[in-house]
């Protein structure tokens, strides 16, 4: 352990030196970086009006040196998380007492695994990230929180999360995974013949509309011209009676900050873009994120959301692409039914036992599911099955 480690908190993500997120984070990380949460911060995605209060866990040693980081938000709802847990704070409420606000590391807005406790590689490493988890108990205590709740943490994480006393909650997402078929055409043999000629016929449905489908990066893309693709986002979210998080100019600073590490897929129809769907990359994976249309063009959002991504993913030597949480309708197009996990400490101890039970069963559904929606992937019975055992 280190006797001199200190724990203090950043009340903001731009309050961590840009140096300190370039050590700590993965190379190229579209969400994990010195730009992606400040910005959200700064433009109010996750600001503290709209219920994202930034409690930012830094460690440093002895020298002042930040050794650790552990992103965290004190909220007050359970909107943006994707830790799904509503059910949850109902039952607090049954019971009489109060589940928010509640302690969250996670991606605001964004669906997306990865590590959490942000620590430089070396021998002293588990100890930091001991010293972050234990930081954010004693946070969780002395803000008056229900529980903590780490979203979608990387798997090296899960096993010393689970030993630290957290609970695991499960999960089923849809990625694509890279089967080495080269190209679009390539991918498509691997699919059976039935299978393969729905797809087709999707594309070429979008093919006859006469709309042209473009791919432009964030730092190809003028900041002029997104206040309409925002526009095209935002009618998605107003179609279901939703709040969307973004606004135009905060997508204007993520695209001029990420550059290449943002994707976007507009289809335009005479010149005007009347669809578009917006992705970031890492340099092993794609993660599509917001769609949205203003009109009614077939297989249009199949093209745009899932067809344009696997074959931008074939062209630029991505293993791996995830659009988004939910969605079955993705296995008929070769998403794989992944398993993924969110850890969450409780701090009353009948709840915490009472979620240990509805955990453990829900882990054997969530299997069983896995394993039962596999059988509907659209691939050759004579391919080996491409999801991780």
């Amino acid at each position: 352990m280190f006797p001199q480690l200190s724990l203090s908190i950043a009340a903001s993500a731009a309050a961590v030196p840009r140096p300190v997120w370039d050590r700590l984070c993965p190379a190229g990380h579209p969400f994990l970086n010195a730009d992606y949460l400040p910005i959200l911060e700064r433009h109010g995605a996750a600001g503290a009006d709209s219920g994202w209060l930034a409690r930012h866990l830094v460690a440093s040693d002895e020298n002042g040196v930040v050794i650790g980081l552990l992103p965290l938000y004190l909220k007050s709802h359970s909107h943006g998380d994707f830790i799904y847990d509503w059910s949850w704070a109902a039952a607090y409420r049954q019971c009489g007492r109060p589940y928010y606000p509640k302690l969250m590391s996670c991606l605001p807005h964004t669906p997306v695994g990865g590590p959490r406790l942000l620590v430089a590689a070396g021998p002293q490493a588990p100890a930091i990230r001991q010293a972050l988890v234990a930081g954010a108990q004693e946070l969780l205590g002395r803000s008056a929180a229900s529980s903590w709740h780490v979203a979608l943490p990387g798997d090296e994480e899960i096993d010393l999360l689970r030993k630290e006393g957290l609970l695991i909650s499960h999960d089923v997402q849809f990625h694509w995974l890279d089967p080495g078929c080269g190209d679009f055409d390539g991918y498509l043999a691997t699919f059976s013949a039935a299978k393969r000629r729905k797809v087709r016929a999707e594309r070429r449905r979008v093919a006859a509309s006469g709309l042209s489908i473009e791919t432009r990066h964030g730092n190809e893309i003028e900041p002029a011209e997104w206040p309409a693709l925002h526009a095209l986002y935002a009618s998605t979210f107003d179609r279901f009676n939703n709040h969307a998080a973004f606004s135009a100019a905060c997508f204007a600073d993520l695209a001029a900050a990420l550059g290449r590490r943002m994707v976007a897929f507009i289809a335009r129809a005479q010149g005007q873009a009347v669809a578009v769907a917006i992705c970031f990359r890492s340099d092993e994976a794609l993660f599509g994120r917001y769609w949205g249309c203003d009109g009614d063009y077939p297989s249009l959002h199949f093209e745009l959301c899932f067809y344009q991504g696997i074959a931008y993913s074939l062209r630029a030597g991505l293993r791996r692409f995830e659009p988004g949480a939910g969605g079955e309708h993705k296995l008929a197009r070769g998403f794989t039914p992944t398993v993924v996990h969110s850890a969450h400490w409780i701090a009353d101890p009948a709840m915490r036992r009472m979620l240990a039970r509805h955990l453990a069963l829900q882990g054997e559904a969530v299997a069983d599911y896995r394993d039962e929606a596999a059988t509907h992937l659209p691939f050759r019975r004579d391919l080996a099955p491409p999801w991780p055992a």
